[in-house]
């Protein structure tokens, strides 16, 4: 079965978290939320969920993917953290898929995993970051070898519809999406 970590830190933005772990799920991969320091976590518009587990639990097992959810001051948490940065590196030395959405590419420029990599991300998060060979794309969704990065909010399904693709093939994603009535 399919694997996906979520980390989750104070000031995640719950459209991002929510959509990813509920798409995901639909379609049959195994998603485990991880809160950095306690299980209820409360996201940037106050609204607080129960996380699966904590990250030092996570860190025991190795994953198929690795999602990062933006929102303020989550994606600085992520970013600051050094058992998400040690995560972020080990899963792209083991060739495994990386994701961040919003302004948690924050995260993957400081683990070194958007140098030389097409990305996106929220206007203004990652666009003055001085990371080298980075070329910043406008696209929804981005994909450069196991990296994959997203926008915001807006394009939370499409990402999650994505990655559930990479995971789980076309077919899946299809079905999942036409099941939310999401078109095309």
């Amino acid at each position: 079965m399919a694997t996906a970590l979520l980390p989750l830190a104070e000031g995640f933005e719950e459209i991002e978290a929510i959509t990813v772990i509920d798409v995901l799920r639909r379609g049959g991969v195994s998603v485990t939320s991880a809160a950095l320091s306690q299980r209820l976590v409360k996201g940037a518009h106050g609204i607080a969920i129960e996380a699966d587990t904590l990250l030092e639990t996570a860190l025991q097992k190795d994953f198929d993917l690795i999602v990062l959810p933006g929102g303020l001051p989550g994606a600085h948490h992520l970013r600051d953290d050094s058992r998400v940065q040690n995560l972020l590196q080990r899963a792209a030395q083991q060739g495994r898929y990386t994701a961040a959405i919003c302004a948690a590419p924050l995260a993957l420029a400081s683990a070194g995993l958007l140098n030389n990599k097409r990305a996106t991300g929220y206007p203004g998060s990652i666009d003055k970051l001085k990371v080298p060979g980075m070329t910043l794309q406008n696209d929804d969704v981005v994909q450069d070898g196991k990296v994959i990065t997203s926008r915001g909010p807006a394009t939370a399904m499409s990402f999650a519809l994505y990655l559930l693709q990479l995971l789980k093939g076309e077919d899946v994603a299809r079905q999942v999406g036409a099941g939310m009535l999401v078109e095309g």
